[in-house]
């Protein structure tokens, strides 16, 4: 794995250091401690690829202005040989070095030869993440949060597993508790509904089951819902698909029984749909957790009983607390309830524990919608008391998202009862589109979704301009090896010849990837690759418009194409991790 960048930077720490020690061994200096100093990357590249703080850091120990120590550090760097040509100093101090033409060139030659595997970076050192993300509630289909949630968490796990860490991405199927009830209780209405005589008039008025479901939904008054369901016309479909199996002979059995046969019914169809939904959204689970099972296998108990244990629990009208204040909580949180029921708070207690304890992740990181404020000092409050290190669960808010076309707030929904759905935007905007758009800006900000911007095909749409510069680069490779000069494998010596503003400044970019893929995996932002890839495309424009490659002399041509290439692989890879298309026409 190479990081021309991160290399460049420690090979610049050694040879400072050593001119420190070349210094104190001529007795030009005193022998006083290393002080901590800084290596950065100047906004101005006037100012060079890299400066140093050293004199600066150096000035009280020493007893002696910076710019004269900045002298004498100046005088005795070596710097043949190395991947520096020059060095200058800056203001009250600074240290400034210019990278070496060599240095450009190994950077092409570099990618050329790492192919798919340039920006990876060993930084996880094979530490174990689970990322869990959308978990949408299984009694309905994913609305337009769980689009973006999706779409994060999965390139979020793309992008620590290309940063070196071993990731598995899970799905949390909230098959227990009060939504399940609730769903039962909405299928069972529905159901009833249809075997009644307003009921069986309808479905004889209306063979289409979409029509019927769309007729019953907008029909209120004859066909009222309490507020306490689920009111989507997908309830309706699921109740009419169970009469059809089984007509109106389960309305003879207990209402228990009948809910948990129409339960038992749709909750497994629901499921395959959110699984088939996020297949299409190219979106592979490593494993889908349900929430029953913690309930089934004693763990929800078992973890009341490890908080009662903790001390973090008391009693008060007949409930069970846990005092979540010590943790930074604004409130104590019921357990269980004084009827013996769990709260929702109890299985996901048990559900991270499971986690980190029981399964030993090294990192559990979930992706919550804007709601779940209040939910992260509790969780991470039961964790501590557990005696689980509360900074291994992490957890990122996503904010909502608003639809915007002819720039106005836009519905997907094309009928009444029918939410704005995963479904529904893919039928409108290309999945390519959707990945894309929904990592442009942090989780953590409000996000607006252009329509309109996201099926244009101009350069104004962000991931036509990434493709688009990708597609320009195989036409020029593809056209020119046509006429006799195929892309080419060239060592460095012969890729000394680029050095072009325009080239370097492009090469530096391409150099920065791994960077930008290890800072994307610390910020837990893999905003940073869209960004990037945007960027890279901007600069590359930038150097096909000012340097010539067809027509050039052969030497100029054969490098700037190997630069091409090695552009290419970048863009591949950047569009890679976010699992998104790298057409070759366009």
């Amino acid at each position: 794995m190479i990081n021309p960048i991160k290399d460049a930077s420690g090979e610049l720490r050694e040879i400072l250091m050593s001119a420190v020690g070349r210094l104190v061994s001529e007795g030009k200096i005193e022998a006083v401690p290393l002080p901590a100093f800084n290596i950065e990357i100047p906004q101005d590249k006037s100012h060079g690829d890299f400066a140093s703080n050293i004199a600066m850091a150096f000035a009280r120990p020493l007893k002696n202005a910076p710019r004269k120590i900045a002298e004498m550090i100046t005088d005795a760097v070596i710097l043949d040989g190395t991947s520096f040509e020059r060095s200058e100093i800056a203001g009250p101090g600074f240290i400034n070095f210019f990278l070496s033409k060599r240095w450009f060139s190994k950077v092409v030659a570099d990618v050329c030869t790492e192919k798919e595997n340039y920006g990876r970076t060993d930084t996880g050192a094979g530490k174990s993440v689970l990322v869990e993300f959308v978990s949408a509630n299984p009694t309905g289909p994913m609305h337009i949060g769980n689009a973006r949630g999706g779409a994060i968490g999965d390139c979020l796990s793309s992008v620590l597993s290309w940063a070196g860490y071993d990731v598995k991405r899970e799905f949390y199927v909230n098959d227990a508790g009060n939504q399940i009830e609730k769903f039962g209780k909405s299928l069972d209405l529905r159901y009833e509904q249809l075997c009644s005589a307003d009921g069986q008039a309808m479905i004889q008025k209306y063979p289409d089951n979409e029509e019927l479901c769309q007729a019953i939904y907008n029909d209120a008054e004859a066909f009222p819902m309490p507020e306490d369901v689920y009111l989507g016309a997908d309830i309706i479909a699921h109740a009419k698909n169970f009469y059809d199996k089984n007509g109106s002979s389960y309305m003879d059995k207990p209402e228990e029984e009948r809910r948990e046969a129409l339960v038992s019914e749709a909750l497994p169809k629901n499921i395959a749909k959110l699984e088939s939904d996020l297949l299409k959204y190219r979106i592979e689970y490593d494993n889908w957790f349900r929430e029953s099972s913690l309930h089934n296998s004693g763990a929800v108990k078992d973890i009341i009983e490890l908080l009662k244990k903790s001390g973090h629990t008391y009693e008060q009208e007949g409930a069970l607390w846990f005092r979540s204040t010590d943790f930074g909580d604004e409130k104590d949180r019921v357990l269980v309830r004084a009827n013996g029921v769990p709260t929702y708070f109890v299985p996901d207690i048990a559900y991270h524990y499971n986690k980190l304890v029981i399964r030993g992740f090294d990192t559990a990181i979930d992706i919550l919608g804007a709601d779940h404020h209040g939910y992260i000092p509790r969780m991470k409050g039961a964790m501590q008391a557990l005696g689980v290190d509360p900074d291994r669960l992490e957890m990122i808010i996503m904010q909502m998202v608003r639809l915007v076309k002819d720039g106005e707030t836009y519905k997907l929904s094309k009928r009444s009862g029918k939410a704005v759905t995963l479904e529904t935007l893919l039928d409108e905007i290309p999945i390519d589109a959707a990945r894309f758009f929904f990592n442009l800006r942090e989780a953590n900000s409000q996000f607006e979704f252009d329509l309109d911007l996201a099926i244009e095909q101009s350069s104004k749409n962000p991931v036509y301009y990434v493709q688009y510069a990708h597609a320009r680069i195989c036409s020029i490779i593809k056209n020119l090896e046509a006429e006799g000069y195929p892309c080419e494998m060239l060592s460095a010596d012969k890729l000394d010849i680029l050095e072009t503003s325009e080239e370097r400044e492009l090469i530096r970019y391409i150099a920065s990837l791994p960077n930008t893929v290890d800072a994307a995996a610390k910020d837990r932002d893999p905003a940073k690759i869209t960004r990037y890839s945007q960027e890279l495309a901007t600069l590359f424009h930038k150097f096909y418009d000012k340097c010539r490659i067809k027509g050039a002399d052969e030497p100029v041509l054969k490098a700037r194409l190997c630069l091409c290439e090695a552009v290419k692989t970048a863009l591949e890879n950047t569009l890679g991790i976010l699992n998104i298309t790298c057409p070759e026409k366009m």
